[in-house]
């Protein structure tokens, strides 16, 4: 099925290049861009290793290079926007294989920056990869190196001035309440404010036994949290399970999902 897709594809696009007027570009891709997302279908239940493959050879058997230029780019978009959990591990590989190798050039200065940003902001955090350690100070001195791996934790990055984080620390309780299993829960200042740090701590809190919330902060910049967990904006929002990394960069409804699922590994676990 995938190599019959494939095939129709690079037939589909060498024909409308052909016929497409020379200034027409999305009239000349249109029903190979078709195809794609007929392809990214066929591959949606796949393992990661699996769709870099396909996507490689898919990619290496365009002998054009404008459409190579514009196969690839366009995978590597749908991925790095992809809202399923774990593929941007596919953009990433395409950014490492074609893009920074000089073997398909970005259309502009622009693209190769916000390519470079992307790889750099995704690749110490994919989906099962060991989560980056950090040595953070705490509130009132000293220091705490996270994550542990003896148990669940939740990185939490935010900014006191994001709103958005703001409204994330309002329906933080809710969420924590159905914690079932021991929790730390690390929230991470990344600014330098020192009352803004103290008056936002107020606002993070849970009344769950399981939980234990952490407050820590890095006012002197002095790890490198910015590149080892893609910090460029807030909140990012990180869930460790054994020491490796089980979601990423979450919202409070996808944070929401994963901490049932570890009550149901948790459940099982205590079963046993």
């Amino acid at each position: 099925m995938r190599k019959f897709v494939l095939l129709l594809a690079l037939l589909c696009g060498l024909t409308a290049r052909a016929q497409a007027p020379a200034d027409s570009l999305e009239a000349r891709y249109a029903p190979l861009d078709s195809l794609l997302t007929q392809f990214y279908g066929a591959l949606l239940y796949d393992d990661i290793d699996t769709k870099n493959a396909e996507f490689d050879g898919l990619i290496a058997s365009c002998t054009d290079s404008l459409m190579r230029q514009h196969v690839a780019l366009a995978v590597f978009d749908h991925y790095r926007y992809s809202r399923v959990m774990g593929e941007e591990a596919v953009a990433v590989h395409l950014y490492d294989e074609w893009i920074a190798t000089g073997k398909v050039q970005p259309r502009s200065e622009f693209e190769l920056f916000e390519a470079e940003r992307f790889s750099l902001e995704h690749r110490n955090t994919l989906i099962g990869m060991p989560a980056p350690q950090l040595t953070l100070r705490k509130p009132c001195g000293g220091r705490r190196t996270i994550p542990v791996s003896d148990r669940a934790c939740v990185l939490m990055f935010y900014s006191p001035e994001c709103s958005k984080c703001r409204l994330e620390a309002i329906a933080l309780p809710s969420v924590l309440e159905k914690v079932e299993f021991p929790m730390n829960f690390y929230a991470i200042d990344v600014d330098a404010d020192k009352q803004a740090f103290k008056a936002f701590r107020k606002s993070l809190k849970t009344k769950n036994k399981k939980v234990k919330m952490i407050h820590l902060w890095d006012p002197e910049s002095e790890t490198t949290l910015l590149l080892d967990y893609g910090v460029f904006s807030t909140p990012k929002i990180f869930v460790v399970w054994e020491g490796e990394i089980l979601g990423r960069r979450l919202e409070m409804d996808s944070l929401q999902e994963i901490i049932q699922y570890i009550n149901m590994l948790y459940g099982q676990e205590k079963e046993e």
